[in-house]
């Protein structure tokens, strides 16, 4: 009897680590799959919501828009067409928090150098201070990469509007004066349909990780 156990030791080991890999797989694949909510104008701080969307709660996207970039190129959502994207609002004379998002949507742009399919876009919520040579500057001076980021400027109500109605992400605290738009610090993670599917403290280390790993979690959502 010794024997017979000991004759077959070594396949009985095998048979038992084919086991519990098998039972591995089955449990992974039994998991659901990891997916990121889809944003809705109800579903965000309403002080950052055009009061005429409090209460919408489906169908949301960003709406067309056309802008000018560093090297005076206009700029679309043809531009972004099938695209993911991450987007934000700064101006370039800000002294607090926008330095800090800068450096950390360089990280991004590190992170997806490689990738085709996904993209960042800056909006300058002073578009009359930031023209395109004073854009052009600050994107030498931060390590923009033309093919990967746009920072734009153009008509500060059409930016305006996108910020309050498309992104959710600017205050309704302006006076019409030229720095009335205050801005969050939030970075805005963007489907390929043009959907919200995060907000991220663009100043914070540890949202910006967490910003790149739902960023790898929308890229498999793509995967066939």
């Amino acid at each position: 009897m010794l024997s017979f156990f000991s004759k077959y030791k070594f396949f009985g080991i095998v048979l038992l680590g084919l086991s519990f890999v098998i039972v591995y797989l089955f449990y992974n694949a039994l998991q659901p799959k990891k997916m990121l909510p889809v944003f809705q104008p109800s579903m965000v701080d309403q002080s950052l919501v055009d009061s005429t969307l409090h209460y919408k709660r489906k169908y949301h996207t960003i709406a067309d828009f056309e802008l000018t970039n560093q090297n005076g190129q206009k700029i679309s959502q043809e531009n972004y067409r099938d695209k993911i994207y991450v987007a934000d609002f700064f101006f370039t004379t800000c002294p607090t928090i926008c330095p800090i998002m800068t450096k950390n949507m360089a990280q991004i742009q590190n992170s997806i150098l490689d990738d085709e399919n996904v993209m960042l876009l800056s909006h300058s919520v002073t578009p009359v201070i930031d023209s395109v040579p004073q854009l052009k500057k600050y994107a030498l001076e931060k390590g923009v990469i033309d093919s990967k980021w746009n920072l734009v400027t153009g008509d500060k109500k059409q930016i305006y509007e996108l910020a309050r109605k498309s992104y959710l992400a600017v205050k309704n605290d302006g006076d019409g004066g030229p720095y009335d738009m205050i801005h969050t610090e939030n970075f805005i993670l963007v489907d390929k349909e043009r959907r919200i599917r995060g907000f991220y403290d663009g100043t914070n280390k540890d949202e910006i990780e967490k910003l790149l790993t739902d960023l790898e979690i929308l890229k498999a959502s793509y995967l066939k």
